[in-house]
């Protein structure tokens, strides 16, 4: 029996189970090595059978949905296509947002050209429509909460790559593979040969899901805590605000080169908040 650590279970009863699945790891067996460790595989050892009603990327934190039987799974399924579940992410994009909310609409469709990526495609493309909130704009990245009210493939990722702003951490749809803390902060000093990785996997966490319970009909909302690593980078963004995007992860030979002036960038900072209280307000999330 596989090991069963990464089932992190948030509730359970006769019809349901709701999980908060770690990353990276798989929601269901994967199409071309279904021997790779996923959690449909570990729950079905655990409980005999359960039934997939929706999943996350490899890549992407937070809730999963399970059913129990056959009945529960029909009725989930059924609100997942009418869209009467209410899904809400967390996310660290690219850049500075121009709004502090929006909606994004752009139909997309199977990137043709690229097998297991989604497009923007204004003719061919299936309505989508993805909501957003800005909680907390940094220097050149922000932390949004996102709401997507269709459920296209990466939906959110290529609706955010759409309009300029993708997940700071997508080498799929964006730039970045990883973020380290030496790109954010000035002084930093190297205590192993190699600095390791902030984070390295999608900036992108399932953070609430609502739906009603199919036995009983009650609207149940489940929250599910960010993952160690995404805290830990949001820790430091709040404190640090600018990442040096073009600054290499530091090793025992870019560590002598690592100066910056003190001086400018506390003036770049300061000009940065002002902007921030001015276009924003001084919004800061205190459930996260």
């Amino acid at each position: 029996m596989r090991c069963r650590n990464h089932v992190n279970l948030l509730f359970e009863d006769d019809d349901i189970l709701v999980v908060n699945k770690p990353a990276p790891f798989l929601s269901i067996p994967d199409h071309f090595n279904p021997d790779l460790p996923n959690l449909a595989d570990l729950l079905n050892e655990m409980y005999g059978r359960v039934f997939v009603v929706h999943r996350l990327d490899r890549d992407t934190s937070g809730i999963v949905l399970f059913a129990k039987n056959e009945d529960a799974h029909r009725a989930l399924s059924r609100q997942f296509e009418h869209h009467s579940v209410q899904k809400t992410y967390v996310a660290l994009v690219d850049g500075r947002l121009a709004t502090r909310s929006g909606c994004i609409t752009f139909p997309l469709r199977e990137d043709i050209h690229h097998s297991g990526r989604t497009e923007v495609d204004e003719r061919h493309g299936k309505p989508s429509e993805t909501s957003y909130r800005v909680l907390e704009q940094f220097g050149n990245s922000a932390f949004v909460e996102v709401m997507p009210k269709t459920g296209r493939m990466h939906q959110i990722r290529a609706h955010f790559k759409a309009i300029g702003h993708p997940l700071l951490i997508d080498p799929l749809y964006g730039i970045h593979s990883a973020i380290y803390l030496s790109q954010m902060k000035l002084d930093y000093k190297l205590t192993a040969a190699e600095e390791r990785p902030l984070m390295a996997r999608l900036t992108l966490h399932a953070w609430r899901l609502s739906f009603a319970h199919p036995g009983r009909e009650k609207i149940l909302t489940f929250e599910a805590p960010l993952q160690k690593d995404f805290a830990i980078l949001l820790k430091y963004l709040r404190k640090h605000q600018i990442i040096f995007w073009d600054r290499l992860p530091s090793t025992t030979e870019t560590q002598p080169i690592r100066r910056k002036s003190r001086q400018r960038w506390d003036k770049y900072s300061a000009t940065l908040l002002h902007h921030d209280k001015r276009a924003y307000g001084h919004t800061a999330s205190k459930t996260h």
